[in-house]
């Protein structure tokens, strides 16, 4: 396998563990309740409890977002790529009927709020596609493109473009937009082999500045005053600001600064906030993949640990340091701990077959 299909598969299977991590766990707000629940230290496969999230689920399965990724990996394979007039018809026939406007029903026993939106508009209402998306600020269509960065994992224009439209088919608002294209963008820089370091946000505006990424930087370079003569209006079509591009280097020097402690490394989720919201889940998530970029299992049991929306901050995190150490670094027993591996081993190696 070349190093570049390594780290994409990597990517996958880090998302999908830590993805399953989370299914016991999963959003313990009371880190008490959790340790009691689980022990100081959760470290595998574990089964949901009793009246919990996700229950009936086996230790090593996937719920319904890691169930998505799958499935969608699966899209982009059958499909050779994006397009939206084909993902609209994969979700209606592939997905919608297998989720629900309850809460507590669906594939993983538990359907999010953002798809219960999508699924009353789209099914129960009979809209349109184009009058479906909610104003969730939560990661669905981050998690759900994860497959689509490592698709498009050379060819970052596509990535952003297909990532940016294929959000807003879901979700509405435009901040969500951005920083969904941001994760996958460095996802995909990862992929390549690029370091999670405090310049992997300056090589993504030397993009933008190039015109190569559909975001508007109002600024010179290095962030300096705007040219003379400029417009400063945001360009249609593409994001009014690029600072969700910036993030990813403060959260990789605040994970090398010594004058900066997050011990136990858990606690980056206290530190940026356990809820669900994108605005928590990021931050948390580039810091544990910058401060164990070496180290998935460490990353992704911070991630586990910290409690609350740890399922998703698992998944993140997991497919960060997933595609820095690539795929014959990952545990081997989490690997073969997840239910239908064999299944999963044929639409990883579909989707990177390509790069």
């Amino acid at each position: 396998m070349s190093k570049i299909k390594d780290r994409a598969k990597g990517a996958f299977f880090g998302a999908l563990i830590g993805e399953a991590l989370g299914v016991g766990p999963h959003w313990y707000y009371d880190l008490d309740e959790l340790r009691d629940s689980f022990g100081p230290w959760i470290n595998d496969y574990t089964k949901p409890k009793e009246g919990r999230y996700h229950e009936g689920l086996e230790a090593g399965e996937l719920s319904q977002q890691g169930w998505i990724v799958q499935e969608m990996a699966r899209y982009l394979t059958h499909n050779q790529g994006y397009q939206k007039d084909t993902f609209t018809q994969w979700m209606d026939q592939a997905i919608l009927p297998y989720v629900s406007d309850d809460p507590l029903k669906g594939v993983g026993g538990y359907t999010s709020q953002m798809m219960r939106q999508v699924y009353h508009s789209r099914v129960i209402m009979k809209r349109e596609w184009h009058q479906v998306a909610s104003i969730s600020d939560t990661t669905e269509s981050l998690e759900r493109n994860i497959p689509t960065a490592i698709y498009y994992a050379k060819d970052l224009m596509t990535l952003s473009q297909s990532v940016a439209e294929n959000t807003r088919i879901t979700q509405s608002d435009n901040l969500v937009g951005s920083l969904s294209v941001a994760y996958n963008l460095v996802l995909a820089l990862l992929i390549q082999g690029e370091p999670f370091d405090e310049a992997i946000s300056q090589k993504l505006m030397k993009l933008v500045y190039q015109r190569k990424l559909p975001f508007f930087a109002v600024t010179s370079e290095n962030l300096g005053k705007p040219l003379v003569g400029r417009n400063v209006a945001s360009t249609e079509g593409l994001f009014a600001s690029p600072d969700a591009l910036l993030s990813p280097s403060y959260m990789a020097l605040a994970a090398v600064d010594q004058s900066i402690q997050v011990e136990p490394a858990w606690k980056a989720a206290i530190v940026y906030g356990m809820p669900c919201a994108i605005y928590h889940m990021l931050p948390a998530a580039y810091y544990l993949a910058a401060r164990f970029k070496d180290n998935f299992e460490e990353g992704v049991l911070n991630a586990l640990n910290g409690g609350g929306q740890n399922q998703v901050r698992a998944m993140l995190t997991g497919a960060l340091i997933g595609a820095q150490v690539g795929y014959t670094n990952i545990p081997k027993r989490w690997i073969l701990g997840l239910k239908d591996n064999d299944v999963l081993q044929t639409i990883a190696e579909q989707l990177i077959n390509h790069l």
